[in-house]
């Protein structure tokens, strides 16, 4: 009998294989699937009467049925021979772990979330609100297994955020293990958060690594239900636009508190997963005139004389327009209440002339009317701030965007304005040093812009804040990965900082993961207003921030603007190189999505645009994505062909062509690609030698290359171990003490503890149960230090076998 069942075959094939090309699974991922192949081939290769269409050389399945051809005739291989019924059940064990049904991505408890914003402190009414939310929690007829979901729905204005977080705020306690809180920025369908976008920041604050994470949106939600299985959390998903953008979010922990904000009506909720819907209607009088006294303060209050109730009727009702007309008088030490509403008056009778309806009932119209006096009061600048800071919908505003929006003479002007603007409730400080506006007002800012500003003063504040951003960018993205080749006049003078530590990459990373929305708004901006020049680079910049993190589904729509941005341009005398740096760039997105005939499509036509450019590092560079495509999916001739590609590609290339300087480190990285492709075929000698050449290569750069020299070491130690024996365990050891140490230096934790794990099996080979314990302890102090949840219940997996052996 079968130490395994067809299921667990099934199963595991089906995880590695679906995750192969996003990489969702890591290092060990990539491992599982490489080891899958050669189990496959040797299985083919023994067997004298292969499947019909069944190749000695397998392919990577694409579909649910071929995964399961291929986990069927796994399965029956290993019922006929021990050995490989031996290699299946090791297989199994290390590819079991990556696999939801294993253990939590997250340990539970590993990670308590606390991302709920500030409460209000001038929130007013609503008092039964968290008293309607208890009842929901605790209500006797709601079935096991179903969780606790709120939806709190009303125009914009009316105070759903501050409802929400206020009420998260007071039922915290009963949610030990974290609050989450997303903006889904509903407000229409253009500007909502994909649910996989929305997915991925919540498995990130929980803890997952982005190596961890699928790329489909099924996967996610999947993951994420499974990491707040056993938790009990309170998850506030504000602004949403519709039932399909909130579904996946829904935590199926019945101990769990969900609430949802929406301008819409989503009835579907109502009946699954049976949500109480409750409609926020805009505040009585007097609690109108309670959240203006809290705002004003209570001594000043009795100072500013009559007239606070009718100012409260003038503004509807409308939390949002009582909080900016109250930010207005606090700090207007002799402003009257009778002056404020007299203005309002004056103003509502002129929108009237203007033929510009009004309704006090309207939440629009009360909020146009309030800010239009509020706008009447700011400086000069600060308007102009206000004005050009809502041509466009930026995802939150900085200090630096600030200061080029109206070209200030410095940050320290930029930060008076904003705080000018802050302190009537114009902007809201979401975070330190930036702000963001109330989408409502900035409509009513982009139309005074339109009113009072040329067009091409607009646009040029548009352009200025985009350049910034893509400054910014580039001067981050050259500290992620120094050593690359990249495009674009924004690189032209920047260097890398001297003497940056290891840590200097890391915080250049997050720079950019902190400005990721923005910069994905400023390529909108740039396609928008035609500056195709920027939009491509921008694209360029946030290369590195992809690659190391992911964001696929925004990395696909940014660059798909890029290649169209770079076409135009190169149609109008731009760069001719950048439509196949762009397409490359795609390609990877592509790939992270498990797109195979996208990304395949998206590399020839890069190769097609670089041919037409005569660029030769161009091409190399989409030969080489080309190789690794290959290698994902187990097509290891294919991949040496497009490697070779590559080669003579670079080849082409003469001292002071494009990319020379570069060529070098890339004859070494393909030099690696290739011994990996040999490997894959079971050439292990082959692939050894190549192996040695890529670190020669390495070492002789003239800037050192430690990170890579220890990913070839990392590969011969794999590639040793594969070719099996005493001896080949012995070699594989050597190489990776050279990988741990390398690795060490670097400051790269999770290919350090990835090293060590591999190490680790080395010793079990070789019999030595107290090396591997070792090494096992190293790996998981690392991980530990990273924070991979995955990984530290594997390895302590291992060390309780081995400590019960």
């Amino acid at each position: 009998m079968e130490p395994f069942t067809m299921a667990a075959v099934a199963s595991a094939v089906g995880t590695v294989t679906s995750g192969a090309l996003s990489g969702a699974g890591g290092e060990m991922g990539r491992r599982s699937s490489e080891a899958l192949a050669g189990l496959v081939r040797r299985m083919r290769r023994q067997n004298p009467a292969p499947a019909p269409g069944a190749d000695s050389e397998p392919l990577l399945p694409a579909t649910e049925e071929e995964r399961r051809e291929l986990a069927r005739q796994l399965w029956e291989g290993a019922r006929t021979s021990p050995g490989l019924a031996r290699e299946v059940t090791a297989w199994l064990r290390e590819a079991g772990w990556l696999g939801s049904g294993a253990v939590p991505a997250v340990a539970p408890g590993a990670s308590r979330p606390r991302m709920l914003p500030p409460a209000n402190a001038a929130f007013t009414d609503r008092e039964s609100l968290p008293e309607q939310i208890a009842q929901v929690l605790d209500g006797v007829d709601r079935p096991a297994g179903v969780p606790a979901v709120v939806v709190l729905v009303g125009p914009g204005g009316i105070g759903k955020t501050a409802a929400a977080v206020h009420c998260a705020h007071l039922l915290k306690d009963r949610f030990p293990d974290g609050q989450l809180y997303i903006d889904l920025e509903g407000q229409s369908a253009t500007t909502a958060l994909t649910p996989s976008e929305a997915l991925v920041r919540f498995l990130d604050r929980l803890g997952v690594l982005s190596g961890r994470m699928p790329a489909d949106e099924q996967r996610l939600s999947e993951l994420y239900r499974d990491c707040a299985a056993e938790r009990r959390m309170v998850v506030v998903l504000d602004n949403a636009h519709s039932e399909r953008q909130v579904a996946p979010l829904l935590t199926a922990a019945s101990e769990s508190l969900v609430i949802i904000t929406s301008r819409y009506r989503l009835d579907r909720l109502a009946a699954d997963p049976g949500a109480r819907v409750i409609r926020l209607d805009p505040l009585s009088t007097a609690d109108s005139v309670q959240l203006l006294t809290r705002i004003v303060g209570h001594d000043a209050m009795a100072g500013r004389g009559p007239g606070a109730a009718a100012v409260a009727e003038r503004c509807g009702g409308i939390p949002l327009a009582l909080c900016e007309t109250g930010a207005r008088v606090a700090v207007r030490e002799h402003l009257t209440w009778h002056t404020v509403g007299r203005q309002l008056a004056e103003r509502a009778h002129r929108r009237e002339r203007e033929a510009l309806p009004m309704d006090d009932r309207s939440s629009r119209d009360a909020v146009d009317l309030t800010t239009d006096v509020t706008y009447g009061e700011l400086s000069p600048r600060a308007a102009l701030l206000y004005r050009m800071l809502g041509v466009w919908p930026w995802h939150s505003v900085t200090v630096g965007a600030a200061r080029r929006a109206v070209d200030a003479t410095d940050d320290d002007e930029a930060r008076v304005l904003l705080d000018e603007l802050a302190g009537v409730h114009l902007l809201e400080e979401v975070g330190e040093e930036r702000y963001r506006f109330h989408d409502l007002v900035r409509q009513h800012a982009e139309r005074r812009g339109e009113t009072e500003d040329r067009h091409a003063d607009r646009v040029a504040a548009v352009r200025r804040v985009v350049v910034w951003h893509l400054g910014c960018a580039a001067a981050a993205d050259l500290r992620v990965i120094p050593g690359r080749w990249r495009l674009g006049p924004a690189y032209a003078r920047l260097e890398p900082p001297a003497g940056r530590g290891p840590e200097d990459g890391r915080l250049a990373l997050a720079e950019l993961r902190a400005e990721r929305e923005n910069l994905a708004a400023a390529v909108r901006a740039a396609e928008h207003h035609g500056f195709d020049d920027l939009a491509w680079q921008l694209c360029e910049a946030m290369w590195g921030l992809h690659l190391r993190l992911g964001y696929h589904e925004q990395w696909v729509d940014t660059h798909l603007r890029g290649v169209a941005a770079a076409r135009r341009s190169a149609a109008e005398f731009g760069d001719p190189r950048a439509e196949g740096r762009m397409l490359v760039q795609l390609a990877f997105a592509h790939m992270g999505l498990g797109r195979l005939a996208e990304a395949e499509q998206a590399l020839l036509e890069a190769a097609a645009a670089d041919g037409r450019a005569r660029h030769h590092r161009g091409q190399a560079t989409a030969a080489e994505a080309l190789g690794l495509l290959r290698l994902k999916q187990w097509r290891y001739p294919d991949a040496r062909r497009s490697l070779e590609e590559a080669r003579q590609a670079l080849g082409r290339i003469r001292p002071g062509d494009d990319g020379a300087p570069d060529v070098p480190r890339a004859l070494a990285l393909l030099a690696h690609h290739t011994g990996r492709a040999l490997r894959g075929q079971g050439r292990h000698v082959e692939a050894v030698r190549r192996l040695h050449q890529a670190l020669a290569d390495f070492r002789a750069l003239p800037e050192p290359d430690l990170y890579n020299e220890g990913r070839v070491y990392m590969s011969l130690g794999e590639t040793h171990l594969d070719a099996g024996g005493a001896d080949n365990a012995e070699s594989a050891r050597v190489c990776l003490d050279a990988a741990v140490a390398t690795m060490g230096r670097e400051g790269a934790e999770l290919q350090h503890a990835d090293a060590a794990e591999m190490r680790a099996r080395c010793a079990r080979r070789l019999g030595d149960l107290a090396g591997e314990a070792d090494d096992l302890r190293m790996a998981l102090g690392l991980y530990e230090t990273a924070g991979d949840a995955l990984s530290i219940a594997r390895v302590r997996a291992r060390l309780a076998d081995l400590a019960d052996a």
